[in-house]
């Protein structure tokens, strides 16, 4: 039989690796008898862990969550990822920057030194893709109020603060996305009086692009919007239960990802959207397509679908893969690549 402390740790990890454990399969884990399991479970009650019994047929116990944080047990690889993630919270726009190091630094205190030297020579960097970064953090008790308003399925009030001045163009600075502006004072005129607080179904919490967003029913305007949650000021309490919806697609990421084209708001689709064949593998233009369709035609031919803020600008990201390109359609954008023919064309014989 395992010691009293090898068995206590080896009982806790089983506890929290699941909801509800009968207890004679935990006796059958651990290779002793019931009488020492419930022994067991009284010594981890002693020590602050508020494990309840359940009662059935078999009987069993459950690890609750309690009124303080008693000692916790990770493996290797637990431990290990939760430095990870701690090292890159503060990346992440949710304003937890400073309470993450000082966790890192409690749970590195606890660590065995093996986990630490791990930990140590483990350091991240996180660094947001340009334009990425957060301009503004998002407190968190504003996600934990919409989180748990998600979770509950509860009608959510919010005060929703007016646009910041227009941005620079993909800038993602706008405000909610599917339709309808903010209003707000303007030069000496005066000001406006303050809008109602909104009333929407909350149902998912995102992240795009450095900032976080409420994906959300909106019941004054009958539609799907997406909500900056920095601009989000929760009013208590909470409305109703409802009955969850299903966002349009059925997937959160596509919808949010339709909603956020080019890194701008509130706009569903690329305005200019063609169609070529190229003289390369689809296995060659695939990873360079971003949210381009790529169709193998043999293997050096290949069919890409691909939009854009402009025919221009469509045509100079399908030339940037240097193959021999044969326009499908629209008609837009071969006269595009006229147009850019035009200008290399006189660009390389030094014309002005």
């Amino acid at each position: 039989m395992p010691k009293t402390s090898a068995r206590l740790l080896a009982l806790l990890s089983l506890l929290q690796a699941r909801r509800d454990w009968p207890g004679a399969l935990l006796a059958e884990r651990l290779d002793v008898s019931p009488r020492t399991v419930r022994r067991d479970v009284d010594r981890l009650r002693e020590l602050g862990y508020p494990i309840a019994a359940v009662k059935g047929p078999d009987g069993g116990y459950r690890l609750d969550a309690g009124s303080h944080l008693p000692p916790l047990l990770f493996d290797d690889e637990q431990a290990v990822a939760l430095a990870v993630a701690l090292q890159t919270a503060a990346a992440t726009g949710a304003g937890i920057g400073e309470a993450a190091a000082r966790a890192l630094t409690t749970v590195r205190q606890v660590m065995p030194a093996r986990l630490r030297r791990r930990v140590d020579t483990l350091q991240v960097t996180a660094v947001g893709a340009p334009g990425d970064a957060p301009r503004t953090r998002v407190r968190g008790e504003v996600l934990t109020a919409l989180s748990t308003a998600v979770h509950a399925r509860e009608v959510l009030r919010f005060d929703y603060a007016a646009a910041a001045p227009p941005e620079a163009a993909g800038g993602g600075g706008g405000g909610e996305s599917g339709g309808g502006g903010d209003r707000g004072a303007e030069g000496g005129a005066d000001p406006l009086p303050p809008l109602p607080p909104r009333r929407v179904e909350p149902h998912h919490l995102v992240t795009w692009g450095g900032r976080w967003y409420l994906v959300a029913w909106d019941l004054g305007r009958a539609d799907w919007r997406t909500f900056r949650a920095d601009r989000i000021s929760p009013r208590t309490p909470t409305g109703p239960r409802f009955a969850p919806r299903e966002v349009p697609g059925g997937d959160v990421a596509a919808f949010v990802a339709s909603r956020f084209r080019g890194g701008a708001e509130g706009v569903p689709d690329w305005p200019c959207r063609g169609e070529v064949v190229l003289d390369l593998p689809a296995a060659a233009v695939s990873p360079h397509a971003r949210d381009g369709v790529v169709e193998a035609l043999g293997p050096h031919r290949c069919r890409l679908v691909l939009g854009s803020w402009s025919w221009v600008g469509l045509a100079a990201a399908i030339g940037a893969f240097d193959a021999d390109v044969e326009v499908v359609g629209p008609p837009e954008l071969a006269d595009a690549f006229a147009r850019l023919a035009r200008r290399y064309g006189r660009a390389g014989a030094g014309d002005e």
